[in-house]
């Protein structure tokens, strides 16, 4: 595959995850399924912003959506095998990051 057939593919890539909290949102959802208001406080996002960024993922396939049938309705978000296979991207991130960004410095 030639460098014209994958730049389109990886700028759609980039755009999906360096979306702002996209990255976090996927992350957050690597230690397993989890309910809205868990994932909301976790990264602290704002609820909007938030069912935002999940109908995104779930429009790309990354993140699935189970509603349980219960009283009160129990909603869960988890990464599908497509979100699942960000991991060694992420925890290469997180490598990097480790070694390379300090947060004490600004600009």
């Amino acid at each position: 595959m030639g460098q014209s057939a994958l730049c389109p593919k990886f700028e759609k890539a980039m755009k999906i995850i360096s979306q702002r909290w996209t990255g976090l949102i996927i992350y957050q959802l690597l230690s397993g399924p989890q309910r809205f208001c868990s994932i909301e406080s976790a990264i602290s996002i704002s609820g909007r912003l938030l069912s935002e960024r999940l109908k995104d993922l779930e429009h790309e396939g990354i993140v699935n959506r189970k509603v349980y049938p219960e009283t009160p309705v129990r909603i869960e978000y988890s990464l599908t095998e497509k979100g699942r296979a960000l991991e060694p991207v992420l925890r290469e991130i997180e490598r990097w990051a480790d070694q390379w960004v300090d947060v004490k410095k600004t600009g």
